[in-house]
């Protein structure tokens, strides 16, 4: 069966969730792939665009998860299906460390461009978040000649073994894969919601503990706003305050912006919303539209402090995705997929504001551009409640609607829609999730 055209922009059910098309592909997987790789939705993809992802039986689902953050730009976004095609008929690879091509360079000065500061910059193309992270990790030790890194509560870096380290969350990230990477320390996280701080009292009480645990370390990596750790948003000042420290004691401020990077949190970079200036910035997922490609980006003289050769990768920066690089850049820029996210999120935010006030199983509603989130606890507390996630997430996959659970407590819904979904998409999943918050108030009176 050939498909070309993106699917009809509304949700529809031709069969249970999952179909029985899927379900026969399941028992192929079972019998195939590794069981450690999950899976969240065991319906199986044939085509996607816009808004909504079409399965194997006809089923047309609602997408509030982008390939978790991944097709910010839309599924098959028609620049980069174009720009794919030219050079899938060009060439495939070279391995830019043999014989370079253009794409990589034109990708390295949008990425100097974009990123926040007007400071000279350099950049690097990798593979995949993880290996950015380690690769950022790489050149703030050769800069600074030292070897620890302080990463902070509820975050989460990668699953390569130096990332895993960083990533604070044991299941089912760590568990049973240790011993991690040496030299790797944790500090406290600015969680408005749990902690009641302010953003400069916050970052004292972090500063605190990185000067008596550990002094000066190489590099402090963070997320602008925590990602699979529950979609926290740092009290206003914290993430300032810690950059200050930073400059002042020559340790390298790394924003992981994996997650929220190229537009996702209505900013082309999240540090922008508090005007941060990161000395390394790493991206990866919404970067090339769908398909592998991650950077690092920083100061010229922190990225040029690696010997030549000591960065670098057979793939990394491949030709495909560094044309598919360009193209999603172009859409979000001519699209105003930037102001499209900030409508996203004044959209989803009244919603679940509204659905905060009928039910007190909402603990915060909270989250930037189309980077949104719901925490639940159980009533009258903030005590988690993981259980409520789980159930509400299944109550809107049956109803095919697409949305993923994270959080350290495992009790935070989280969305994360493609921003060229439309208004109407977006209101019928909402619409989807109140009635499974109904129910599940009235299941449990």
């Amino acid at each position: 069966m050939t498909l070309t055209s993106t699917p009809a922009q509304t949700r529809r059910l031709a069969t249970s969730i999952p179909g029985p098309r899927s379900r026969a592909l399941m028992a192929r997987t079972q019998g195939a792939v590794a069981s450690g790789v999950a899976t969240t939705l065991p319906v199986f993809a044939v085509r996607a665009g816009g808004g909504v992802v079409e399965d194997v039986d006809g089923n047309v689902l609602i997408d509030l998860g982008s390939g978790i953050a991944v097709t910010t730009v839309g599924a098959s976004a028609p620049r980069v299906v174009e720009a794919v095609r030219e050079q899938v008929a060009a060439f495939t690879h070279t391995c830019f460390m043999v014989t370079p091509y253009e794409g990589y360079v034109a990708v390295a000065e949008q990425l100097n461009r974009l990123t926040p500061g007007t400071h000279e910059k350099r950049s690097a193309l990798f593979n995949s978040g993880a290996e950015a992270v380690e690769n950022a990790v790489k050149i703030a030790r050769t800069h600074t000649g030292r070897h620890a890194v302080v990463a902070f509560d509820h975050a989460y870096h990668g699953r390569t073994n130096l990332t895993m380290a960083l990533t604070a969350k044991s299941m089912p990230y760590k568990h049973g894969f240790g011993p991690f990477a040496p030299e790797i320390y944790r500090a406290p996280l600015s969680y408005p919601y749990r902690d009641g701080l302010d953003g400069r009292t916050a970052a004292a009480r972090a500063v605190e503990m990185i000067e008596k645990q550990v002094g000066l370390p190489a590099a402090l990596i963070i997320e602008p706003v925590q990602g699979e750790g529950g979609f926290i948003v740092p009290a206003e000042g914290f993430l300032p305050a810690l950059a200050e420290w930073c400059r002042i004691n020559d340790v390298v401020f790394i924003a992981d912006e994996v997650q929220t990077g190229f537009a996702r949190t209505g900013a082309m970079f999240a540090c922008e919303h508090e005007g941060v200036v990161p000395d390394l910035l790493v991206s990866a997922k919404g970067i090339a539209g769908g398909l592998p490609l991650s950077a690092v980006t920083g100061r010229a003289e922190i990225m040029n402090a690696a010997h030549a050769g000591g960065l670098g990768g057979t793939y990394g920066g491949n030709p495909i995705a560094c044309a598919a690089a360009l193209a999603a850049v172009e859409t979000i820029e001519a699209d105003g997929l930037i102001e499209r996210a900030r409508r996203i999120e004044q959209l989803m935010k009244d919603r679940l504001a509204g659905f905060q006030k009928a039910h007190r199983r909402i603990g915060e509603v909270r989250g930037r551009g189309a980077m949104i989130a719901v925490e639940l606890v159980r009533p009258g507390t903030t005590e988690p409640d993981p259980g409520l996630a789980k159930a509400l997430a299944a109550a809107a996959h049956s109803q095919g609607v697409i949305v993923l659970t994270c959080g350290t407590y495992g009790n935070v819904l989280r969305f994360l829609p493609p921003l060229s979904i439309s208004d109407e998409l977006l209101h019928d999943a909402l619409d989807v999730l109140g009635s499974a918050l109904n129910d599940a108030e009235s299941a449990r009176a």
